[in-house]
């Protein structure tokens, strides 16, 4: 019910932040008379967005439809696809993901003469797309650069946007960043959106960037009307350039602004919110405010530590079975670890145990090879200057088109300043190519100018059936006759039900559109709580979920705090908000787990349990073992005596010569002479 002017909603974990934007918008329409075409809402993911339209619906009606409610990457594509024309770029411009923007960035590391063992060519792309977030152009980059790896990266950065440009794309940070320009370089069109907008909703404000801030800045800087919900204590991607000040110093920007808390969680049990509490009041920077709770003090909060990753696993999947037979469903349950490669171990003995799982940010479908590839003749369909989509199919099924021809083709373009695309078309002009690899590029030509022509009459599933039928693509791995390319059969196959499931309801489809809603679909998008299986995720994508059981492994300092931030106070705070998030998933049970040895990133690593872990109050944890004795296998520690012949994964065979204390021994090891080690962490056997 605020009314006029900015507007700052700090929310906590499980306050029903969703459900307040859907009723402040609703509240406009209805109550205030705000046209719903003067509204603009923006989420992070694009499930968020359609959970948004459906509540603003069902709250108004059919009304709702025509306000704008996307992320920030689709709302800027929105308004790219209307302006990008007055830098120059065309309307039907290709986005490019992550995948791409790599290939690009390696193909201009090539074209440089940059040697790419010595720089990491994702670490190059992640420098440039950090830039971009900054807002610093290649120009910029270039005049700020002062080390050699920063002129390294401004050569490489400056070739990329030329060959973006030739190519008529743009890769994700584009999307923010070129809008910004526009609305920099051209008052008119800046105003025209803030006379459209004349509210402006933001949800995640905690995760923005500097790009995405900037361009809300613009946006309400006629009106002012900006309602901003988040909640500083779930900042977690830094990494990804979000910065919390935008949060913290909300009121510096908009003095005028008025603050609302939403403090009560409707979400978890009183025992798992006093945990949240009491973990993130270690932080420094942060804004006050306690979560709390009408429901009951729920369980006690379940700590297990194994002798190592297995073991730990081994818990965690024995400890669902148990649940499960007495009346959970799998889907009841999630598991979250600090990074991915934690997943393996898990995946092991869930196997082993017969536990149904899903991961959620492993390798999506439209990751898969196959998949690529049809999505890149579909991209050359609508933008045929997408070097990096031609590149890809141009010999895909195989048509004597390989490297060597397509490094001349490449060379030729180079040389005359044109799209790959335009070399094709003048391949007649290229005098290094053979005339057996000149009349095979006219015959992938005609396929393309062919499929250009049913794209104009067709639909698209009709588009997609030629597609595959006139290439030879699906034929390709049917002759094949090996599991792996039915598999690969099976996923093309799979597409066209995609493309038959995005027509249906929808008046018209074009390409573009369809190019579009792919291109910025997140993991998070594609997550189904309705199949009963156990959820495997890493933290950071766990946010905006909920599960009835939480399992949070690897609570180790090195692993959760991560090694990165064990030096800097910045990093440490938000992997601190990290855990939060982790905490404040759960529903009604918690169980925190750690292991005293760990086999990962190539080695086995002893690290004391996590810092977070003694943040929590010992009154609200309980040990496993007093909830199941047969949990963990009881503890070694004190058996040693000096003289004892024992065995060490790593160092051997060995005799303990000296003992000081219940948990510290020293062990001579043949070959490796005295190692002191602790016995809660060390894998020692007495023989």
């Amino acid at each position: 019910m605020h009314a006029e002017g900015p507007l700052l909603i700090i929310a906590g974990a499980g306050s029903g932040k969703t459900r307040i934007l859907a009723y402040r918008i609703a509240y406009l329409i209805k109550e205030r008379g705000v046209d719903p075409l003067n509204i603009l809402a923006i989420t992070f993911t694009n499930k968020a967005a359609n959970e948004m339209k459906e509540r603003v619906a069902s709250l108004v009606g059919r009304i709702s439809r025509a306000m704008w409610v996307s992320t920030f990457h689709s709302t800027c594509a929105r308004i790219l696809r209307q302006e990008i024309e007055r830098l120059g770029y065309r309307r039907n411009f290709t986005i490019y993901d992550d995948n791409d923007s790599l290939r690009l960035v390696t193909y201009c590391m090539r074209d440089l003469n940059i040697d790419n063992k010595r720089y990491a060519p994702n670490k190059l792309a992640a420098a440039i797309s950090n830039a971009k977030n900054e807002l610093i152009d290649a120009e910029t980059f270039a005049m700020r650069a002062t080390t050699h790896l920063e002129t390294v990266i401004a050569g490489v950065y400056k070739l990329y946007q030329e060959r973006l440009y030739l190519s008529s794309a743009l890769d994700f940070d584009d999307l923010i960043m070129l809008t910004v320009n526009i609305f920099q370089l051209f008052p008119s069109v800046l105003e025209t959106y803030q006379d459209k907008f004349k509210h402006v909703l933001i949800d995640e404000y905690q995760d923005t960037n500097l790009a995405q801030y900037e361009l809300v800045k613009l946006l309400v800087g006629k009106h002012r009307n900006l309602c901003v919900v988040g909640d500083d204590a779930q900042s977690i991607y830094r990494f990804r350039g979000a910065d919390i000040r935008n949060i913290l110093e909300f009121e510096r920007d908009y003095p005028e602004c008025r603050i609302i808390k939403l403090e009560q969680n409707y979400r978890s049990t009183k025992t798992i919110l006093k945990a949240a509490n009491h973990v993130i009041q270690n932080n420094r920077y942060r804004k006050p405010k306690v979560l709390w709770t009408e429901k009951d003090e729920g369980e006690p909060i379940i700590r297990y530590q194994g002798e190592n990753e297995h073991e730990e696993a081994t818990f965690v999947a024995s400890e669902i079975e148990k649940q499960v037979k007495d009346g959970c469903k799998y889907r009841d349950f999630a598991v979250f670890y600090r990074t991915n490669a934690q997943s393996r171990v898990l995946e092991e003995i869930f196997l082993r145990y017969g536990v149904p799982y899903k991961i959620i940010g492993g390798f999506k479908f439209y990751d898969r090879a196959e998949i690529k590839d049809i999505l890149a003749y579909l991209r050359v369909l609508s933008n045929p200057r997408d070097s990096i989509s031609l590149k890809r199919i141009i010999n895909v099924p195989k048509r004597g088109l390989g490297d060597t021809t397509i490094a001349k083709i490449d060379a030729y373009a180079l040389k005359n300043n044109i799209s790959f695309y335009d070399a094709l078309e003048r391949v007649d002009e290229i005098n290094a190519l053979s005339t057996a690899a000149r009349n095979n590029v006219r015959k992938f030509m005609a396929i393309i100018e062919e499929l250009q022509a049913i794209k104009e009459k067709e639909t698209l599933q009709n588009l997609v059936k030629a597609l595959l039928d006139m290439t030879g693509y699906l034929a390709m791995y049917e002759r094949e006759d090996t599991v792996e390319a039915g598999t690969k059969a099976e996923n093309v196959k799979e597409f066209v039900g995609v493309v038959k499931e995005f027509e249906e309801g929808r008046q018209s489809c074009t390409l573009d559109e369809f190019l579009e809603e792919i291109s910025l679909i997140t993991d998070i998008d594609s997550y189904n709580d309705e199949q009963n299986s156990v959820t495997l995720m890493t933290v950071h994508n766990a946010k905006g979920l909920e599960f009835t059981s939480v399992f949070i492994v690897g609570l180790e300092d090195g692993v959760f705090p991560h090694i990165r931030s064990m030096t800097d106070i910045a990093e440490l705070e938000e992997e601190r908000r990290l855990f939060y998030v982790g905490i404040t998933r759960a529903m009604e049970r918690l169980y925190l787990c750690n292991a005293r040895s760990r086999n990962l990133w190539g080695g086995v690593s002893y690290n004391s349990p996590s810092r977070f872990l003694r943040e929590i109050p010992s009154e609200l944890m309980v040990n496993a073992e007093q909830v199941d004795t047969k949990a963990k296998p009881p503890s070694k520690i004190s058996s040693f005596s000096v003289g004892d012949s024992v065995y060490h994964k790593k160092f051997g065979e060995g005799r303990v010569v000296d003992i000081k204390g219940p948990e510290q021994v020293t062990v001579f090891f043949l070959g490796e002479g005295e190692k002191t080690l602790l016995l809660s962490y060390a894998p020692l056997e007495k023989r």
